[in-house]
C-alpha cells in the first residue's frame, strides 16, 4: 500500500524525481554498453587468437613449448597420424586440426623466369583440401581480394601487403626456398591462386598459405606436423572446459615429465599472455563499475541534497505531525530505490539497444591498427551476454541508495522544538 502510494509521489514530483532517474539511467547505459563493448573486444581477441594462434587447445612437444617463439620445426610432432586418432578417440567432441610453420625467401620471377625480387614470408600450412571447417574457421573465403581458395597441392594463397609490394597477382609462379625438418635445404615452385587481406598487420605483412599435405612433401614432414589445434564445440571458448581436457591429456600421456619430444597440451589461457589478459578484463570490468558505483554516488547525493533543502519544509511538516524519523528516512531510502530501478532498466535498454547496433554492424578502426602486430579483428562488435540484462543494476540502484543515505541523515538534524517558529 504505501509503495503504491510513494511510487505516485514520485511520479507526480517530477521535480524530485525527473534529475536523479537521469543520471541513474545515464550512469547504467554507460556501464551496460561499455561491458557489451569490453566483451566484444576480449571475445574478438580470444577468437582471432584461437583461430590463428593459440587454438583453444594445442598439443605441442614439450620441447616446442619450451621455445614456442621460434616455431622450429625440428622440435615438431613425430607420429602425428597415431596422435591425431587418440585425440579423436578419448576427446570426440573437440575439433582437432594439424598446423605447420615454415619460414624462408620467396622468388619473384621476371617475364623471362630470372630472378626479379625476393622476399622474406611467414608461411603456414593449413588442412584446407580434406577439412572444410578449416577453411570456414579462417574465414578465407571472406578475406579473399582476387583470386580463388587453393584446390590442389602446389597452389598458394598470399598477403595482400606481400602481394601489393613485390606485384604479386593470381597465376604467377613464385619459388620457395626455406629448409626442412631436418635442415636441409629445400625449395619448390608455388602456384599463387589467391590474394587474401585479414585486415591485421601481423597477417597481412608477408603471409603464405599452403595446404598441409604439400608442406609435408617440401619440408619432409610426412606423418609430423608442428602443432595440433583442438576448437571446443560451436569455436566457443570455454576456460574451464579447456583446463579440464588440458589436465586430462597430460595425465593421461606423462612421457613429455621424461621426454622432451612428447606431446604436451597447452590451452589458450597459458599462451600468448591470454591468462592474464582475461584475469585484467575482469578485473577492468570489476573497478569500471566500482568507480561508477562510487562517482554516481557524489552526483545522487548532491541531488538528494538539493532535494532535501527542497522538502525540508515538508519534513518539518511531517514530524510535527508526529512521524517518525526513522519513517521518513525509510520512505526516502524507498523512493529512491524506485528511481534507482526505473532507471536502471531504461539504461539497461538503451545500453542493449546500443550494443545491438554495434553488434551488427560493427566499428571499423582498421586506419588505426596498421603498426599493431596483435591479432585482432579490425571490426570490433559488442557481444551481448546475460550479464548485461542485470549489471547496470548494482551501479544504478546502489549509488542512488548511498546518495540518498548520505543526503537524508539531514532528516535526524531536524529539531522538533523550532519547527512551529520556522512555519510561523
Amino acid at each position: 500500500m504505501i509503495t503504491g502510494f510513494l511510487w505516485k509521489g514520485v511520479v507526480r514530483d517530477r521535480g524530485r524525481s525527473i534529475m536523479p532517474f537521469i543520471v541513474v539511467t545515464i550512469g547504467v547505459f554507460v556501464v551496460v554498453f561499455l561491458d557489451g563493448f569490453m566483451g566484444g573486444m576480449l571475445s574478438n581477441m580470444i577468437d582471432m587468437t584461437a583461430r590463428f594462434d593459440a587454438g583453444h587447445l594445442k598439443v605441442v612437444t614439450k620441447a616446442f613449448e619450451e621455445n614456442d617463439m621460434e616455431k622450429n620445426n625440428d622440435l615438431a610432432i613425430l607420429e602425428a597420424d597415431a596422435l591425431f586418432d587418440q585425440l579423436r578417440t578419448h576427446y570426440p567432441q573437440v575439433s582437432w586440426s594439424p598446423r605447420i610453420y615454415f619460414g624462408g625467401l620467396l622468388d619473384i620471377p621476371d617475364a623471362d623466369g630470372e630472378t626479379l625480387a625476393q622476399g622474406p614470408v611467414a608461411g603456414t600450412a593449413y588442412d584446407l583440401l580434406t577439412n572444410q571447417v578449416e577453411s570456414e574457421r579462417l574465414h578465407l573465403a571472406n578475406s579473399l581480394v582476387t583470386g580463388r581458395l587453393i584446390g590442389s597441392g602446389k597452389e598458394a594463397l598470399v598477403s595482400v601487403d606481400f602481394a601489393e609490394r613485390f606485384e604479386v597477382s593470381p597465376g604467377d609462379t613464385l619459388t620457395f626456398f626455406g629448409s626442412t625438418m631436418y635442415g636441409s635445404m629445400s625449395f619448390t615452385n608455388l602456384t599463387v591462386v589467391g590474394i587474401v587481406r585479414f585486415g591485421n598487420a601481423a597477417l597481412d605483412r608477408g603471409a603464405i598459405i599452403v595446404d598441409i599435405s604439400y608442406a609435408r612433401q617440401f619440408l619432409d614432414m610426412e606423418n609430423a606436423t608442428t602443432e595440433i589445434f583442438g576448437f571446443l564445440p560451436d569455436d566457443l571458448y570455454k576456460q574451464e572446459e579447456a583446463e579440464a581436457i588440458k589436465r586430462d591429456f597430460n595425465t593421461r600421456f606423462p612421457a613429455w615429465e621424461e621426454d622432451e619430444y612428447a606431446p604436451y597440451m597447452l590451452q589458450l589461457a597459458d599462451q600468448s599472455g591470454m591468462g592474464d589478459m582475461l584475469a585484467y578484463m575482469k578485473s577492468i570490468t570489476f573497478i569500471m563499475v566500482v568507480m561508477l558505483v562510487f562517482a554516481l554516488s557524489i552526483v545522487l547525493w548532491n541531488t538528494g541534497i538539493l532535494g532535501g533543502i527542497r522538502r525540508y519544509n515538508e519534513f518539518g511538516i511531517r514530524l510535527a505531525m508526529g512521524e517518525p524519523q526513522g519513517h521518513i528516512y525509510r520512505t526516502m531510502l524507498l523512493e529512491s530505490l524506485m528511481i534507482g530501478a526505473a532507471g536502471s532498466v531504461m539504461g539497461t535498454i538503451l545500453g542493449l539497444l546500443l550494443a545491438l547496433y554495434l553488434r551488427k554492424y560493427g566499428l571499423d578502426y582498421g586506419s588505426m591498427m596498421d603498426n599493431i602486430s596483435m591479432l585482432i579483428d579490425p571490426v570490433i562488435r559488442a557481444e551481448i551476454t546475460p550479464r548485461m540484462f542485470w549489471v547496470g543494476f548494482i551501479p544504478g540502484v546502489i549509488s542512488i541508495l548511498i546518495g540518498t543515505a548520505l543526503a537524508g541523515m539531514a532528516v535526524y538534524r531536524r529539531k522538533t522544538a523550532e519547527l512551529f517558529r520556522e512555519l510561523s
